[in-house]
């Protein structure tokens, strides 16, 4: 496989899945007036694609060891690109909740098989890279999404909005060409299993989003039976043996934290500019696009420094810029908004070496059998942490509404603060168990 010419393209398709998760926060509003609904069925049209795609990822991402992923990108770009199409034309709220679904039921192909693709064909020696490129479309799409989908919405209708994931369809001829040909793999697939993993998320999300005890519940009975289910299972979906790995559960335990930091900070920006500096939505993108383009910019050389320098230095650097940034934050957020500007510009490009990083690093530490349902837990934690993270922050604004706004997001920020600082401990907690492993394997 020619990784110089596939990861570019794999990327570009990535930005778009990924930006269609922000494009329809800023249309929102208007979404909710066309089709005359209440807010909390608008919110659906973010949540349902957020939830869709966390779980599509692990389930691509499993499936990755048994079926060749030529066929899987196809079924889940297809699947993508024909829901948008029908996006274009969608009037009425079933019939836009609908699409929104099947989009991220494709989706999830990109984000799953990225890492897979990544880990199983490059050399480790450009792995560093090929991880960071796709780290970085994945941030700078989180910042360009609300300038795209306001200029798109301002000028098209929302409806617009689609027809930006369409291009994949554009691409998939291509990459099908360019990637590697694998045969079938012979071995079972736990349908209960699986099934039982996306009740178990869906459920556990529900609850923390709409604050229903009854969803906490049935997402507990949830998670008894599906623990009930991994003794019995031959061939488990979520591999139990993985948590017991040495290193995997303190990795999987920092990437949750690091998505909770990067979503919560995603979420909270723009309320703070429009509620402390009544910014418009479009000056909004203006401030956030800045960081997104610098760390696209300093991929090229932040993976070549990964490979060169290894995983453990940009995870504690990535760490320690983070951990400044929300600390500038928590303190004087609301002096000026080009504080906001520039702390951007420092966390994007450190959230995306760190996340290249942690990846690189778990793609290392798996067994080659293991590598499509170890990268495909681990990103459904993180995209698990995000989603929590967005629900909590906004719980923790609606609980200090009758504080000054810009103390109440200091305060927010200083919880983000200490999950940061809470991670930071897990990575040196990993990096000395992993220096001990590596002297007894040496004496012996």
């Amino acid at each position: 496989m020619n990784d110089k010419v596939v990861m570019p393209l794999w990327t570009f398709c990535l930005f778009i899945v990924v930006m269609n998760t922000t494009m329809f926060n800023v249309s929102i509003p208007t979404i909710i007036q066309d089709l005359q609904i209440t807010a909390d069925l608008g919110s659906w049209v973010i949540s349902s694609y957020s939830i869709g795609y966390a779980l599509s990822t692990v389930i691509y991402s499993r499936l990755s060891d048994l079926v060749p992923i030529r066929r899987l990108l196809t079924v889940g770009l297809i699947t993508l690109g024909l829901a948008s199409v029908f996006g274009l034309f969608a009037h009425h709220f079933t019939a836009l909740l609908i699409t929104r679904i099947l989009q991220s039921a494709g989706s999830g192909s990109m984000a799953g098989l990225g890492l897979v693709l990544a880990s199983r064909y490059v050399p480790a020696e450009r792995r560093g890279a090929a991880i960071a490129m796709i780290s970085a479309g994945s941030a700078m799409a989180f910042g360009l999404g609300p300038i795209v989908g306001g200029l798109i919405s301002q000028y098209w209708g929302w409806n617009g909005l689609f027809g930006v994931t369409c291009l994949v369809l554009l691409v998939l001829p291509v990459l099908l060409r360019l990637l590697p040909k694998e045969m079938p793999r012979q071995a079972s697939f736990d349908v209960p299993g699986a099934a039982l993993t996306i009740i178990n998320a869906a459920s556990l999300l529900i609850a923390v989003t709409s604050q229903s005890l009854i969803w906490l519940g049935i997402s507990m009975v949830s998670f008894v039976i599906h623990a009930l289910h991994l003794k019995r299972a031959k061939s488990p979906f979520i591999n139990p043996q993985l948590l017991g790995m040495p290193g995997y559960g303190k990795l999987v335990t920092i990437g949750f934290c690091i998505l909770v930091l990067n979503l919560g900070n995603l979420f909270l920006m723009p309320l703070a500019l429009a509620n402390l500096f009544h910014q418009s939505a479009l000056s909004i993108g203006l401030f956030i696009a800045p960081g997104a383009v610098f760390s696209a910019f300093c991929t090229r050389f932040v993976g070549r420094w990964i490979d060169r320098y290894g995983n453990m230095r940009f995870l504690l650097i990535g760490h320690a810029i983070m951990a400044f940034t929300l600390g500038v934050f928590a303190l004087d957020l609301s002096a000026s908004p080009a504080i906001i500007l520039l702390g951007y510009l420092c966390f994007s490009p450190a959230f995306s070496a760190t996340m290249a990083s942690l990846n690189n690093e778990t793609s290392r530490i798996l067994p080659p059998q293991w590598i499509g349902s170890g990268m495909g837990l681990l990103q459904l934690i993180q995209f698990f942490g995000g989603s929590v993270s967005v629900a909590v922050c906004g719980l923790l604004l609606h609980a200090q509404k009758d504080l000054a706004p810009a103390l109440a997001y200091k305060q927010v920020y200083g919880v983000l603060l200490a999950v940061c600082l809470c991670s930071l401990g897990v990575l040196i907690w990993y990096r000395g168990s992993r220096s001990r492993s590596q002297v007894i394997s040496e004496g012996k």
